[in-house]
């Protein structure tokens, strides 16, 4: 007799293949309306509110000329928005050098919310990034490369170069001796609590530094932060025992940066230097450092929307699922049935591939569409590479996609489509919000919204302060770290119900 196989077995081997899975599924998804309607809605709350937030910025600024459209942000050596306001005690350095002071004493000023309206209140301190010490750069023209070794207000003994990076030395103990020798493109920064022993904090290269350079001493203090904006702090440092090797002329004073009043000729907040035998008191405000805020709009701003523009995505991925048990599909049934598991599978990847298309269109639309409105209403914009502004748009489409799978997994996993949308807003949107409104930023660590960080467009810098908000610019991991906790959940949940729906596989439908 010969052997055959069964029709109902040779059905099942071919619906259990996941090619023939995934076709169903796809056909399945682009036929139902609803599902279609609602990522298109995803797409449009989006792109409607990023477009409304570039239409409605309308950033003016006053200078000596009166009020009107801001400047172009300061750009440093790597392309960076930068401040470099700092008041500088200098002379000219031909060739290789160096200089050796020692600081005291740093301290300063600080405003602080007005107790009564009105009054200004002032208060004795300097805020953490205060800094003060030696400076050696190309020349005074702002945003040109430099390298300096310097005390902060509680951040220690730091060496900082070209804005954006920065090197920790000890902790400030007491009086400080600092050095700065320069030899070629080579700066090396020292430190010493006896002006004996010395320790090197870094040493950094300035490629193309030209044969004469400006070294000396100087003082800066960014701002103190209380309502989400920077209020007037300044730094004053003493410096004693000062020697130079390689320049021996005398000081000259700059205060680099400086802005007017309205006037055109009143500066505003000074800075300035005292001589006192041996000594010079330098005192100063501002930064030199990356410009976080300061430095324009956001790209990433266009998307503030992106949380509520998810919760269409998550309620398609989990009714993906739900309306299948509705159906009784997945469940134990007779042998023509494809297995539990590889169904989920396919409706992940139907699901991921749908929701990162949608968020690819949805970024693709509102990152250049909002910048090109942006400059064309004059405002100042945070410079942007194009590797970065791809990072965001493609980013933002494999957050929409690990969300969608996450949620897909949650619905496998609790089987009640209300609840499963409803934890899925809980762990993606919910943390979002709440970090935009600069409660809980920690939140952005520990649950799937950490993937939000794949979209931000300028780094958190260690060296700088922020507002703790979104809003703020402010992102506890970096881009791709953020993603990977997102994606990880996402692969959690997914593996948690393939692993229940083969222990325990439904078999009685939703009602």
């Amino acid at each position: 007799m010969s052997s055959f196989t069964p029709y109902r077995s040779c059905r099942r081997a071919g619906q259990d293949r996941l090619p023939q899975l995934l076709r169903a599924e796809w056909t399945k998804f682009r036929t139902a309306r609803g599902w279609a309607l609602a990522m298109a809605a995803s797409v449009l709350v989006t792109v409607s509110l990023g477009l409304l937030i570039a239409g409605g910025v309308r950033s003016t600024c006053v200078t000596g000329k009166g009020e009107g459209p801001c400047p172009a942000p300061l750009v440093g050596p790597d392309g960076a928005a930068v401040r470099d306001k700092y008041y500088f005690v200098h002379q000219p350095l031909k060739g290789d050098g160096s200089i050796t002071a020692r600081v005291p004493d740093m301290t300063g000023q600080i405003r602080l919310p007005d107790a009564v309206p009105g009054v200004r209140n002032i208060k004795e301190g300097v805020v953490p990034w205060a800094k003060a010490g030696l400076l050696v750069r190309q020349s005074l023209k702002q945003g040109t490369p430099y390298a300096a070794v310097m005390l902060t207000g509680d951040h220690g003994v730091r060496m900082q170069y070209n804005f954006t990076h920065d090197l920790p030395g000890g902790p400030h103990n007491g009086p400080q001796w600092l050095r700065l020798t320069r030899s070629g493109d080579a700066i090396t920064g020292y430190e010493s609590d006896d002006g004996k022993t010395w320790t090197e904090v870094g040493t950094v290269k300035l490629t193309g530094l030209p044969e004469t350079v400006e070294i000396g001493l100087f003082a800066t203090s960014p701002g103190a932060l209380w309502d989400m904006a920077q209020a007037f702090a300044q730094a004053t440092a003493t410096f004693d025992q000062i020697t130079l090797q390689g320049a021996n002329g005398p000081w000259r004073h700059d205060d680099v940066g400086v802005s007017m009043e309205s006037d055109g000729t009143t500066p505003h907040h000074p800075g300035g230097v005292v001589e006192s035998g041996d000594k010079l008191i330098v005192t100063g405000n501002g930064d030199i450092g990356p410009a976080t805020v300061e430095g324009g709009v956001r790209a990433d701003l266009m998307l503030i929307g992106g949380a509520v523009g998810l919760i269409p995505v998550l309620v398609v991925a989990v009714t993906f699922f739900t309306a299948e048990r509705r159906r009784g599909r997945i469940r134990t049934g007779p042998p023509a049935e494809p297995r539990p598991a590889r169904l989920l599978a396919a409706k992940a990847v139907v699901v991921g591939a749908v929701a990162f298309v949608t968020g690819l269109v949805t970024s693709g639309v509102v990152i250049p569409v909002g910048l090109a409105m942006l400059r064309a209403n004059q405002n100042p914009i945070q410079p942007i590479t194009p590797e970065t502004e791809s990072r965001v748009i493609v980013g933002y489409a494999a957050l929409t996609a690990a969300a969608a799978v996450l949620a897909l997994g949650l619905a496998a996993l609790v089987r009640r489509s209300i609840v499963a949308i409803g934890l899925a807003i809980a762990l993606v949107v919910v943390p979002y919000l709440l970090a935009t409104a600069g409660l809980a930023p920690w939140l952005l660590m520990i649950t799937p919204a950490a993937g939000f960080a794949i979209t931000q467009s300028v780094p958190t810098f260690a060296h700088v302060d922020v507002d703790p908000s979104l809003l703020g610019g402010y992102y506890p991991l970096p881009p791709w770290a953020g993603l990977a906790v997102t994606c990880g959940y996402a692969v959690l949940a997914l593996g948690a119900a393939t692993a229940v729906h083969r222990r325990n596989p439904p078999r009685v439908p939703l009602a």
